[in-house]
């Protein structure tokens, strides 16, 4: 390890002068960016040796341009403090990590959860992207704003379609410190949140019954996995949080995929992940939420025209849900600049791809309303 550099709670970065034989990909310099999970491997120093892996980053694929320290080379991590908890997440892998979970029978929570079966139509918001959930976030803090209403407590479920570590997340941590999420939630394989559960399933009677939300997102972890065929992508799981929010009682919100800039004729628009994880996977109904893109007056009417058109498929009578048309204009476009963290999807900012943040941040606008007639009800 050369010298440090940034870190958030979970997560160290480093620059690593590598050794031995240079290997393709990596850079002509040998030296790298890395990232550490100090619960995992111990805390780095400078001057340490470390074991990395390469292989994401030698192909240039995922890990936010990142090697991963598998463990320091000198040192072993000290042992993890005798505690309770069964939960074992990222199983079978050498860095499976043992956690309390929230519904596992050593915890406080077990009991309130036990039989536990019903969000009283918490609002969920699902989103393909982990980028955006701090735009849906905005646009649910910009509704309350708007009416003088409270900013809603705002819970993240985080399933494992992308990064299993919450650690990796720079927005989950900048959105935490500003006070925007209340708490984040890992379900399945992923681990690392404020409270861990086995499904989406307990992560959302979690989040309504021991982190009090007004409403959740529930989206994948950081990076997503897109292999170009109508099946093979991990925003699949979308349509399934549909569907347990559906079954639990809450009122699920579909955020849709929108872009304006992508090349990719399949992406354009409306992404054919969201018509097929809504249109196909999704068989509870939801409010899809239709941005109303016109009216953020960034040039987006022909655009809008054509998530308009795509839109139709998801609503009755062609399909099962329910279309929520919510206008975006250019009060929510500065809401989306005000945020605590940095907006990015698919290498795109704000000004790139203006489309996309806006549609999801009018999910929250949503959500945020739906959460105020309840609690006035």
């Amino acid at each position: 390890m050369v010298s440090g550099g940034a870190s958030w709670p979970g997560a160290v970065e480093m620059q690593v002068e590598l050794e031995g034989e240079p290997v393709g990909g990596l850079p002509a310099d040998g030296r790298v960016r890395a990232l550490a999970y100090p619960q995992l491997v111990g805390e780095p120093r400078v001057g340490d040796r470390v074991l990395l892996n390469v292989s994401a980053l030698a192909r240039g694929l995922g890990t936010g341009g990142y090697a991963m320290v598998v463990a320091l080379g000198d040192r072993v991590p000290a042992d993890p403090p005798a505690g309770p908890g069964h939960l074992v997440k990222a199983r079978y892998t050498a860095l499976q990590a043992t956690v309390l979970g929230v519904d596992d029978q050593e915890s406080e929570h077990h009991e309130l959860l036990r039989d536990a079966d019903d969000l009283a139509g918490l609002p969920v918001v699902v989103a393909d992207l982990h980028s955006a959930l701090p735009a849906v976030v905005a646009g649910a803090r910009h509704a309350a704003a708007v009416h003088g209403r409270p900013a809603p407590r705002v819970v993240y479920v985080m399933t494992d379609g992308g990064a299993l570590p919450a650690w990796f997340s720079r927005t989950v941590a900048g959105l935490r410190d500003a006070g925007w999420i209340e708490a984040c939630v890992t379900t399945g394989q992923a681990f690392g949140g404020d409270l861990e559960a086995v499904t989406v399933h307990t992560g959302l009677l979690a989040a309504r019954l021991v982190a009090g939300a007004d409403l959740v997102v529930v989206a994948q972890g950081p990076g997503n996995l897109g292999t170009g065929t109508r099946w093979g992508f991990s925003g699949v799981a979308a349509g399934e949080a549909v569907n347990a929010a559906g079954v639990l009682g809450g009122r699920a919100v579909a955020s849709l995929r929108v872009s304006g800039a992508d090349a990719r004729e399949r992406h354009l628009g409306i992404s054919h992940h969201s018509t097929t994880a809504y249109g196909r996977v999704a068989l509870s109904p939801a409010d899809v939420v239709v941005p109303g893109l016109a009216a953020a007056g960034a040039g987006l009417d022909e655009l809008d025209d054509r998530v308009r058109t795509q839109a139709r498929a998801l609503g009755a009578p062609a399909g099962r849900h329910r279309l929520v048309d919510v206008p975006t204009g250019p009060d929510l476009l500065d809401a989306l600049r005000g945020t605590p963290v940095r907006l990015s999807t698919m290498g795109r900012g704000i000004d790139g791809d203006p489309a996309s943040f806006l549609a999801v941040a009018a999910a929250g606008v949503h959500a945020e309303r739906l959460a105020a007639r309840s609690a006035s009800a």
